[in-house]
């Protein structure tokens, strides 16, 4: 068991890192004076799962709670959602005492922190993240929010959570492709900020893909640190939160190109990767080595690579929606190495779209 902590000024929380670390839910309820009544929000595949255990720990503080339970899937993450839940939230008697849980993946925390966020203009919320990309991404840093059709995460707010209880044991029930996705994000914090994690990432695949906790334990971790330290210099992304877009303006274009029903979120940013590697070699900022050798090890953990029908022009068409653009102007993260990356909106669309055109070809 291990604890880093989010130093944000009075918004600071701790990130309970280990295997069985949902055994210090109920440490940390104490520690926020959790009142009255708990509202769990999970999904139709998390909580036939694991949230019978973690009502029981709820009951076990002497709370009341209220579950509610989403469809499961990125094509829910839409408004209309957090309308259900603040209803929810307010028929079962949660006030401002309140705490409520996002027990779930990427959507779940997403969702269940903005409706923390809105509700009564903002009560407290814990993540659970059961996902490899929710571990070490999505439920540290604050961002919540949801999709429109045309553009991700459009409709959203800052609301830090008062605490993240990563529990290694719940990555066992994980999806074979869930878990592939996730390390993507994984393999892109090595990307942006260490090389020493991207070349663990290449020596231990065969036991991260394993589901080996022990060799899991240190990517989760640093993962964590470097998102952390990132987002307690710059937590609002005014410059160095950006870093960890790196995939993520392509990613982004080419998930709602898609629908969001094609590719999960880390299969997109896996893409989205090659591409801003790719523009980045046009560009003269890394080599071809560079290129294929995050190619190799994404296409090593059974990621995508290429898209051989991808539209262009639908991705491009998608990719002017994006909340980063300032002033009409797309900003890419890109690369200058490993563990090295710059941000560019001087970049052309004929460039953009000769980036996208490398996905086509296998």
């Amino acid at each position: 068991m291990d604890t880093l902590t989010i130093n944000l000024g009075d918004r600071s929380y701790p990130i309970i890192i280990g295997e069985g670390a949902l055994c210090k839910l109920p440490e940390v309820l104490t520690s926020l004076q959790a009142k009255g009544t708990v509202g769990l929000v999970t999904d139709t595949n998390v909580g036939p799962l694991h949230g019978d255990k973690v009502v029981t720990q709820i009951r076990e503080k002497g709370l009341n709670v209220k579950v509610c339970v989403l469809p499961a899937g990125e094509p829910y993450k839409r408004l209309a959602v957090i309308e259900g839940l603040c209803e929810d939230f307010l028929l079962a008697g949660l006030d401002r005492s309140s705490v409520i849980l996002a027990l779930g993946g990427g959507v779940v925390g997403d969702v269940a922190g903005f409706a923390a966020a809105v509700y009564m203009r903002g009560i407290r919320f814990i993540q659970i993240p059961t996902t490899i990309v929710a571990q070490v991404d999505s439920s540290v840093g604050g961002k919540t929010g949801v999709n429109l059709s045309e553009a991700k995460n459009i409709i959203g707010a800052f609301h830090q959570p008062s605490g993240v209880v990563i529990d290694l044991c719940l990555l066992t029930t994980l999806p074979d492709r869930e878990l592939r996705a996730g390390l993507a994000e994984v393999i892109k914090h090595g990307v942006i900020a260490d090389a020493s994690l991207f070349e663990y990432m290449e020596d231990h695949v065969d036991a991260l893909l394993k589901k080996d906790l022990a060799a899991l334990t240190y990517p989760i971790r640093r993962s964590c640190e470097i998102k952390g330290a990132i987002v307690e210099a710059d937590e609002r992304e005014q410059g160095l939160r950006a870093n960890l877009n790196y995939g993520h303006t392509f990613g982004h274009g080419i998930e709602a190109a898609s629908g969001y029903e094609r590719f999960l979120h880390g299969e997109a940013v896996a893409l989205g990767m090659c591409a801003a590697a790719a523009l980045a070699n046009s560009l003269g900022l890394v080599d071809v080595a560079f290129v294929e050798r995050q190619r190799r090890c994404l296409q090593r953990y059974g990621l995508p690579t290429h898209w051989p029908d991808m539209s262009v022009d639908a991705v491009w068409e998608s990719m002017q929606h994006d909340k980063k653009a300032k002033a009409g102007k797309l900003k890419f993260v890109l690369p200058e190495g490993f563990g090295r990356v710059v941000h560019r909106s001087d970049v052309s669309e004929s460039e953009v779209r000769r980036a996208l055109e490398t996905l086509l070809t296998v």
